[in-house]
């Protein structure tokens, strides 16, 4: 069974952690630092009689309690706060997956002393009531706007797929955040699914390239595709080829795992996965508003995330034996310069 790490490990693992040069140690109020996370079910413990949340409550399968939601809480806020520690800052948007509802959210960022945070959190109709919940940094971005997008899956329902208008220093940019329909079954069976949701997210870009071929957009999330598979390579045409794109950049985005030489952001079925990545837009590279500089993107882990001799995420859950640790899934991080 895991151990769960002792106060004395997690300070040493936070020190170890610095050392690392994933990110750029400072502050800089030309920088912009992104992160989106997967956070694997952050419920509360109430039974929501409108969504199938029963088995995270004291008396369902999964026996969720109060205390194991603390924990969860301190957990997830403490790799933020390491973040902060390496980059100088909290996280200037942060964004997190499978959050049952705003309170929750909320209860989270608690934990996250001194941050500079204004929620935006848009709800959707997925079954088990899981969203994505988006916080801002109020001292450097405006929003401007939100708008949520059904993907219509004909009976059944998902997450939405959500477009947040920002301006950091004068300038516009849009972040489109995804959590697309899982691989439930089998991939073949739910890829046409994942199909919708790529069509409906390419709309949204393909409307955002009409106002201005060269707008500066960041699509992100937890696609439950790797960025080979059709839905990401074909529909949205993303590559994680950096000299083609720059090459031939028209309707296409820059997949930002081509940056970097990592196995995965999950660990299922034997296998690394990418199912959680950042795609941006030809505006990111124009020197223009923002800026993708290199090492801008990393898949962020330090030891106590990780278990198990391949050094998978460290969950909270396999199946409903409960292991106590952070996510199934490890977080995205994106650093891009302001001009």
């Amino acid at each position: 069974m895991q151990k769960s790490p002792t106060l004395l490990s997690i300070a040493l693992g936070t020190f170890l952690s610095l050392l690392s040069p994933a990110l750029t140690a400072c502050a800089d109020d030309h920088r912009l630092t992104m992160m989106w996370w997967n956070v694997e079910n952050l419920f509360d413990t109430a039974d929501d009689p409108l969504t199938e949340d029963s088995e995270f409550t004291p008396q369902g399968r999964k026996r969720w309690t109060e205390k194991k939601l603390l924990l969860k809480c301190m957990r997830l806020s403490h790799i933020i706060k390491v973040v902060r520690l390496e980059a100088g800052a909290y996280p200037d948007i942060l964004v997190l997956g499978e959050v049952e509802n705003r309170e929750v959210f909320e209860r989270l960022l608690s934990h996250l002393t001194e941050n500079p945070y204004e929620t935006a959190y848009m709800p959707s109709k997925d079954p088990r009531g899981i969203d994505i919940a988006l916080a801002y940094n109020r001292k450097k971005i405006v929003l401007d706007s939100a708008l949520s997008y059904r993907v219509n899956l004909k009976g059944s329902r998902t997450r939405d797929i959500t477009l947040y208008s920002f301006s950091a220093k004068g300038s516009p940019f849009f972040l489109l955040v995804n959590h697309w329909p899982s691989r439930a079954l089998d991939k073949a069976w739910s890829e046409p699914q994942r199909l919708l949701a790529a069509r409906t997210a390419r709309a949204i870009i393909d409307s955002l390239r009409s106002l201005s071929n060269r707008a500066d957009i960041i699509v992100m999330g937890d696609f439950n595709d790797e960025p080979r598979d059709t839905s990401i390579g074909k529909i949205l045409n993303a590559t994680t080829d950096k000299k083609a794109f720059l090459e031939n950049p028209q309707e296409r985005l820059f997949n930002s795992w081509g940056d970097i030489d990592d196995k995965g952001s999950c660990f299922f079925v034997g296998k690394w996965l990418k199912f959680d990545q950042i795609m941006v837009s030809y505006g990111l590279f124009d020197k223009k508003g923002l800026s993708m500089p290199d090492s801008a993107f990393s898949c962020f882990h330090i030891p106590h995330m990780q278990t198990g001799n391949n050094g998978r995420p460290y969950a909270t859950y396999r199946g409903t034996k409960y292991l106590g640790g952070y996510s199934d899934h490890f977080p995205m991080l994106l650093q891009v310069i302001m001009r």
